[in-house]
């Protein structure tokens, strides 16, 4: 499914054009992982792929910098390099990105983040499941360029306008160079019984209804979704969006989109979608 759409100034007041140029929204279960996955692991190989060239389409937009943005405990900017293990979900496996002998660069955009206070910043092995994920994605796919990283984390239960704000904030922080989004996050785990929420009538409607907006490029419907009702479908997505949803009103100018995958195996909403500059 593609659509476009236009991004554009509203109620949170954002319009400046900065060189934001590609954006990707991929989920984070841990059973991507295929190691986690064991025998289960062909069960997500259609994700895994639409999620690898996802990360592939980023690098090819010519940016330089890609910033990884997933939901957490509170927001805050994780320190470099970037470094996390799935022990907690039974895998010793550490991932670390920045800095590593493979090539990853140090630095980035010298303002991309740079105004948040000392004392709001998490140290690098603290990373929450979403960017963990998140840095497993793109050591899976090495960039062709020199590429630097940066990630934000943002509470799960920040308010609409705080996402919209905070994607503002990373926009309006970057250097004039090209940069992309990598938007981590999962729709709602109520999709039948066996889903770790239950069964939820509402959960169908609600994930349809992020399906379009990927598809259309739509930063007001991402914006327009309900964080009570986001957390009571236990939607690990919602913060993400609306702050990729702020990026793009923060950036301006025609947007398209493009879902690739969209499905929900274990009860769980899990779509792949990239936005570029139309």
């Amino acid at each position: 499914m593609t659509g476009s759409a236009r991004g554009r100034t509203g109620e949170y007041g954002y319009g400046e054009r900065v060189p934001l140029v590609a954006a990707a929204v991929c989920p984070h279960p841990p059973l991507i992982v295929p190691e986690l996955a064991g025998a289960a692991a062909p069960e997500l190989d259609d994700l895994r792929a639409a999620a690898d060239a996802a990360v592939a389409g980023l690098y090819a937009s010519g940016a330089r910098t890609v910033v990884v943005v997933g939901a957490g405990d509170r927001t805050a900017e994780p320190s470099h390099p970037f470094r996390g293990s799935f022990t907690p979900w039974g895998l010793p496996l550490e991932v670390e990105l920045g800095g590593s002998p493979d090539g990853d660069t140090d630095g980035g955009h010298p303002g991309l983040g740079a105004d948040r206070p000392p004392g709001d910043r998490a140290g690098g092995d603290a990373l929450p499941l979403s960017l963990l994920v998140g840095a497993w994605l793109l050591r899976r796919t090495p960039p062709d360029r020199p590429t630097t990283w940066r990630m934000a984390g943002v509470a799960a239960d920040a308010p609409t306008g705080e996402c919209a704000a905070e994607g503002a904030r990373l926009s309006s922080g970057s250097a004039p160079q090209p940069w992309a989004l990598l938007v981590m996050g999962d729709g709602s785990a109520c999709r039948g019984p066996k889903s770790p929420g239950y069964d939820d009538p509402r959960a169908e409607a609600y994930d349809e209804g992020v399906a379009r907006a990927l598809a259309d490029a739509d930063a007001d419907a991402l914006l327009g979704l309900d964080p009570v009702l986001s957390g009571q479908l236990r939607v690990a997505g919602r913060a993400a969006w609306q702050v990729l949803a702020g990026a793009v009103r923060a950036a301006g100018g025609d947007w398209r989109g493009e879902l690739s995958h969209f499905s929900a195996p274990y009860g769980v909403a899990y779509f792949v979608a990239k936005w570029v500059r139309a």
